[in-house]
C-alpha cells in the first residue's frame, strides 16, 4: 500500500507539473492570441493553434535578430570602423555549385521558356536566386515558421530579450534606438504571422508544419509570408500556391522580380537594383547576377 501511495504521489506531481507548464505557456501566448482575435481571426482556431505543446516561446528568436542589428549599429557608432564595400560572395561561384546550377537550368529549360515569355525574366537569373536562397531547392530551412514569427511578434518588448543581448552593457542612446527597433520588428513579425496563418489556411496547411529560415522565410523561393500572398503564383495549375512546389516557386520568383521592375533591356545597374529588392544586400545582388552570368556563359559554351 505504501509503495502504491508513493507511485500515485509521483504521478500526481508529474501531472500537476504538466498542467502548470501548459498554463504558463498559455499565459505567455495569451496577449498574442487576444491580439489576433481582435484582428478578426477565429478564437477557436487561434486558441487551438497556440495551445499546441510543440509551440514554445523562445526570446532568443528576437534576440538573435536584434543582436545582428545591434552589432551593425555599434560598428557605425564607432567613427573609425571601416566601410565594407559590397562584393560577390565567391563561395557561390564554386565550380561544383555552378555545375549543379547549370544542370538545374537545363532540367527546367521548358519551364524557363514559359516563364520568360510570361514575365520577361531569364532562367539564368531565377537559377541564381534558387542557388543562393535554397541551394537549388534542397535547403528550405530547419526552423518552424509559426514558432519563429510568433516568437518575433511576442518579442517586441525589449525587456523580454535583454538577458540575451550581446553585449549587455549597451550605451543609453543605443538602447533607446534598440527599444524602438525591437518594437518595430515585433510589429513586423506580427504582420508576417498573420500572413502565414492566412496563407496556410488558404492552402489547407498546418502552420506548425511549414519549415522556414531563421527569420521565417518559407518555400523553395524563401518568401516571407506577406510576399507569398502578394506575389505567389499557381505555376502548375492545381489551384493552389504551394511555394514548396518547384513550378509554383519559379513562377512566383519571376512574378516578384517582374513586379519590382525587371524588364528586358535593363542595364546592369538597373538589374542589380531590382534584385536588391529580393534581399536587401548589394553583395547578394552582385552574387545573383554573377551566377546568372556564369550559367549563361556555360550555356553558350555548349552551344545552347
Amino acid at each position: 500500500m505504501q509503495r502504491a501511495a508513493i507511485v500515485f504521489s509521483l504521478a500526481a506531481v508529474f501531472i500537476l507539473g504538466q498542467v502548470v507548464a501548459a498554463a504558463a505557456e498559455d499565459t505567455v501566448w495569451r496577449p498574442l492570441v487576444e491580439r489576433l482575435v481582435e484582428d478578426g481571426y477565429d478564437r477557436t482556431y487561434v486558441e487551438s493553434l497556440f495551445g499546441r505543446k510543440s509551440l514554445k516561446f523562445d526570446p532568443r528568436i528576437m534576440a538573435r535578430k536584434m543582436n545582428v542589428l545591434l552589432d551593425t549599429k555599434l560598428s557605425k557608432h564607432q567613427t573609425d570602423a571601416p566601410v565594407r564595400k559590397p562584393k560577390v560572395m565567391s563561395r557561390y561561384l564554386n565550380p561544383i555549385l555552378i555545375a549543379g546550377a547549370y544542370a538545374f537550368f537545363r532540367e527546367h529549360q521548358a519551364d524557363f521558356a514559359v516563364i520568360k515569355e510570361k514575365y520577361g525574366v531569364p532562367g539564368e537569373v531565377l537559377t541564381g536566386l534558387m542557388l543562393v536562397e535554397t541551394k537549388l531547392g534542397t535547403q528550405v530551412g530547419r526552423h518552424n515558421a509559426l514558432t519563429i514569427l510568433a516568437g518575433m511578434a511576442l518579442g517586441g518588448d525589449v525587456e523580454l530579450i535583454r538577458p540575451y543581448l550581446d553585449p549587455e552593457d549597451v550605451p543609453p542612446e543605443i538602447m533607446q534606438w534598440l527599444t524602438r527597433r525591437t518594437l518595430q520588428k515585433g510589429n513586423w513579425g506580427y504582420g508576417e504571422l498573420k500572413s502565414l496563418i492566412s496563407y496556410a489556411r488558404k492552402n489547407g496547411q498546418d502552420p506548425l508544419n511549414i519549415p522556414s529560415s531563421v527569420y521565417g522565410a518559407i518555400g523553395l523561393c524563401q518568401f516571407i509570408p506577406s510576399s507569398a500572398i502578394h506575389y505567389g503564383v499557381d505555376g502548375n495549375g492545381d489551384g493552389r500556391v504551394d511555394l514548396f512546389d518547384m513550378k509554383d516557386a519559379l513562377h512566383s520568383m519571376a512574378n516578384f522580380v517582374k513586379r519590382h521592375g525587371w524588364k528586358p533591356g535593363l542595364d546592369r545597374a538597373a538589374q542589380l537594383k531590382v534584385i536588391y529588392r529580393y534581399n536587401h544586400s548589394e553583395s547578394y545582388a552582385l552574387t545573383i547576377m554573377a551566377v546568372a552570368d556564369r550559367i549563361g556563359k556555360t550555356n553558350s559554351f555548349f552551344g545552347n
